[in-house]
C-alpha cells in the first residue's frame, strides 16, 4: 500500500540520489580537468613553450603543431570528423618522438 507521504519520501531519495550522482560526476569531471590542465602545461614549458598557452582552445593546437614540426594548416584536419581522430594519433606519436620516446609512449599518450 503506496501512501502520498511513502511516495513523497521515495521520490525525495531518488532526487538525492541523483543529486549525489550529479556531485561526484562534477568533482570527477573537475579532478580529471585540473590534472589534463597540469599535464598540457608541464609538457609546453618542457618543450620551452609558455604554459599559459597551454589554456587557449586553437592557440594551443597551433603550437603543439608547432612543436612537432607540422605544419600549422594541419589546424583544418582536426576540423573534419574522422579525419580528426587519425591526426590526434599522428600528433601524439610525432610528440612522443620530439621528447625523445618510442611509440609505446606515444600510445600510452593516446589513451
Amino acid at each position: 500500500m503506496h501512501t502520498p507521504l511513502l511516495s513523497q519520501a521515495s521520490a525525495l531519495l531518488q532526487q538525492g540520489v541523483d543529486q549525489g550522482v550529479s556531485l561526484v560526476s562534477i568533482l570527477i569531471s573537475l579532478i580529471l580537468a585540473v590534472v589534463l590542465i597540469v599535464a598540457w602545461w608541464k609538457i609546453f614549458t618542457k618543450a620551452g613553450k609558455p604554459g599559459w598557452a597551454s589554456l587557449i582552445p586553437i592557440y594551443n593546437a597551433i603550437v603543439m603543431l608547432q612543436l612537432i614540426g607540422r605544419p600549422v594548416w594541419w589546424i583544418i584536419l582536426f576540423l573534419i570528423p574522422g579525419v580528426n581522430f587519425i591526426i590526434g594519433i599522428i600528433v601524439f606519436l610525432d610528440l612522443a618522438k620530439s621528447f625523445g620516446k618510442g611509440t609505446g609512449f606515444g600510445i600510452g599518450l593516446i589513451l
